[in-house]
């Protein structure tokens, strides 16, 4: 299905998703833990996840306005990673469409029955042709929307599950098969000295982005962007974080991205796996947005304003699990070797 690897071209709107099925939004992500207790000390006592359901080996949390049963799996297993990156979709339907398309364009689709994962009915997962874990599912159980139980606020008041941020060596044949396979309009890209794109900003819902496609060592989830309502937010956690012992799992911020305008913190859990506190990023509401063009020299892209990242920030990202074997998968480099790695 990738065939359009060269493509630099990025269109208005959203295209019309030649696979037929509607996609959604960006429904949850899953990481892999080494320690559940641990891990919900971080999620749960401090930023204030709320937990949904616990199994043996995961947790199940949300957000504090979603309804979904869950926005994000922590899964018990021998090292960090990221297990997949779940969409919802319209209907069942779509889920068929998704798996006719996939397997005519040469992928290998696994159905996931309804149960498997608690709280959601059957799902379709796949590796892209990248290698990032995917999953589309339909139906997921519905909870009390917490929206108004100010007297449970804490932490970070962490509202929703806003996006997957990923690491893949060819961003141009990323957006094209994300754009023309699945319809995901792009926001805001940037491109490197010879016009090829280095990141792309994909969306589904109707703001900045469900998904973003980095230049870089991959295919690695560098995070998940959980949305917060405002800057005060973000600065109450960094409070709570430093009050309770967990000041250095702040790894950069807070601050102000040009790309997306989103004010931002960036935190490492215990077993590394990245998140972002996001607020402050805008509506895409109509079908012909032109999407906004940066370049690499341009200092505000990445940092409108802040403290410069760490190292870390840039080189380190999740590994990938394969939905086969269960395996991390190996990386490859990237094809634009040009410049360090940037990820906002």
């Amino acid at each position: 299905m990738v065939t359009e690897s060269s493509a630099t071209v990025v269109q208005r709107g959203r295209p019309q998703p030649r696979s037929g099925a509607n996609i959604i939004r960006a429904a949850h992500g899953e990481f892999r833990v080494t320690d559940l207790e641990r891990s919900r000390a971080f999620y749960v006592d401090v930023l204030g996840f709320h937990e949904s359901e616990r199994t043996p080996d995961a947790l199940y949390l949300r957000g504090l306005e979603e309804r979904d049963h869950h926005s994000l799996v922590l899964r018990l297993a021998t090292s960090a990673g990221a297990g997949h990156l779940s969409f919802r979709v319209g209907t069942d339907d779509d889920l068929s469409r998704l798996e006719r398309h996939f397997r005519e364009g040469g992928l290998s689709p696994r159905r996931v029955e309804h149960g498997v994962e608690p709280g959601q009915g059957r799902a379709l997962r796949v590796q892209d042709p990248f290698g990032l874990p995917l999953e589309f599912v339909a139906e997921i159980e519905q909870r009390e929307r917490l929206l108004q139980r100010f007297d449970l606020y804490r932490g970070a008041q962490v509202m929703r599950f806003d996006h997957f941020n990923c690491q893949m060596p060819d961003v141009n044949a990323g957006y094209a098969w994300y754009a023309h396979q699945l319809g995901f309009g792009c926001s805001e890209y940037t491109v490197a000295d010879d016009g090829q794109l280095w990141a792309t900003w994909l969306q589904r819902k109707q703001n900045v982005h469900d998904i973003a496609l980095m230049n870089g060592v991959g295919p690695r989830v560098h995070h998940l962007g959980f949305w917060v309502t405002d800057p005060m937010s973000v600065l109450r956690a960094c409070d709570v974080l430093a009050a309770s012992g967990w000041a250095a799992s702040i790894e950069r911020g807070p601050g102000r991205h040009g790309l997306s305008n989103a004010f931002f913190l960036y935190l490492r859990d215990p077993d590394g796996n990245r998140i972002e506190l996001y607020a402050s990023d805008y509506l895409l509401a109509d079908p012909d947005w032109e999407p906004i063009r940066w370049t690499l020299d341009d200092p505000r892209r990445a940092t409108f304003w802040g403290h410069a990242a760490p190292a870390s920030w840039f080189n380190e990202a999740a590994l990938c699990e394969s939905i086969e074997t269960g395996e991390l998968l190996p990386t490859s480099a990237p094809v634009l070797r040009d410049r360090p790695q940037h990820v906002t």
